[in-house]
């Protein structure tokens, strides 16, 4: 019987999933020698330790393990003991030195979540979101010493529906791996793959994203709140301050009324709804919650919680989500 070709996975987040659940099953010519993972980390209010969720799964397969905070020469050794002909990959959140990249005689590749060169970087899936766009993708590349820059062997389209929230346009991403991988797997192994070099001049990079990127800046249009809400839903979530109290918004979108509302002026909508001015059009707030409070309608939630019509909210300008070149 033939040798089973061996793959090493790299990665740290919940997008890879889907695959690797189901790596038995579409790739039986395959297996999981090795997870290098990250290490536990502080989560929830109570900020106790919290493994991520490629690390619960490994451990749940019995499959070998290690999660230092960076890969070090330790860990190169262990996955060349380990016989990995392939290293795959996904969202691991470690720049890899070229010792790692050419431990593995196959060669090192990386699943990025955007429509590579647009949105090289930390945050593909919520950016390109929070711009506006109406599709994305699943790349496929071979990674090198520059950050997502390696030459593209294919990629999975997905296209952003126009209520979509980032949690589940990282859902369908996920679900895109299993077709690509399954593309091009069997000719990676057998170093048949093609490659196309990736144009540098059309590149754009996001950033990591932090707290404050949640919070809205009513100077921006109604269109760019919206997708910025939907694409922070999950992390960081979307807020605004009403004097010492910062106030979370769940759901939102761009409200039909004739927009006459200033910029950061409160008003109400025909259903009680609350109404926010933006630079072009008005904000419609379906759902809030105060500190110490849970997410209610905002209909609901006016009745408890004084917010005069007219009232001028304040907001710091946002930082660019996409950074210069």
């Amino acid at each position: 019987m033939k040798e089973k070709s061996k793959i090493a996975f790299l990665g740290s987040d919940q997008i890879a999933l889907p695959f690797l659940e189901r790596f038995s099953e579409l790739f039986p010519s395959c297996s999981l020698c090795a997870v290098l993972t990250q290490p536990d980390r502080p989560a929830g209010r109570g900020r106790k330790l919290r493994q991520n969720p490629i690390k619960s799964w490994a451990l749940a397969n019995n499959l070998p393990l290690r999660d230092p905070p960076k890969p070090s020469k330790e860990e190169v050794l262990w996955l060349g003991d380990m016989g990995a002909d392939l290293l795959l990959v996904m969202a691991y959140g470690c720049i890899l030195k070229a010792e790692m990249l050419q431990v593995a005689p196959r060669g090192c590749f990386n699943l990025h979540a955007s429509m590579l060169p647009a949105y090289r970087g930390a945050s593909p899936v919520e950016t390109a979101l929070a711009c506006g766009e109406r599709e994305t993708a699943v790349t496929l590349m071979r990674v090198v010493r520059k950050m997502d820059a390696g030459p593209i062997i294919d990629s999975e389209r997905v296209l952003i529906g126009e209520r979509m929230t980032g949690p589940e346009l990282r859902k369908d991403l996920s679900l895109a791996c299993i077709p690509l991988l399954d593309r091009n797997l069997t000719s990676m192994l057998s170093g048949t793959q093609r490659e196309i070099p990736q144009v540098d001049e059309s590149a754009t990079y996001c950033r990591k994203l932090n707290k404050m990127d949640g919070v809205l800046d009513f100077a921006q249009s109604a269109e760019s709140l919206d997708c910025r809400i939907r694409a922070f839903f999950n992390w960081p979530g979307s807020s605004f301050f009403h004097g010492e109290n910062r106030l979370r918004v769940g759901k939102a979108s761009i409200a039909e009324e004739d927009g006459m509302l200033k910029v950061g002026e409160v008003g109400r909508s025909a259903g009680c709804d609350l109404l926010i001015g933006t630079a072009c059009g008005t904000l419609r707030i379906e759902e809030l919650q105060k500190p110490g409070g849970r997410m209610l309608p905002s209909s609901e939630f006016l009745r408890g919680y004084d917010l005069p019509i007219g009232t001028l909210l304040l907001s710091e300008s946002s930082p660019p989500l996409l950074l210069e070149r």
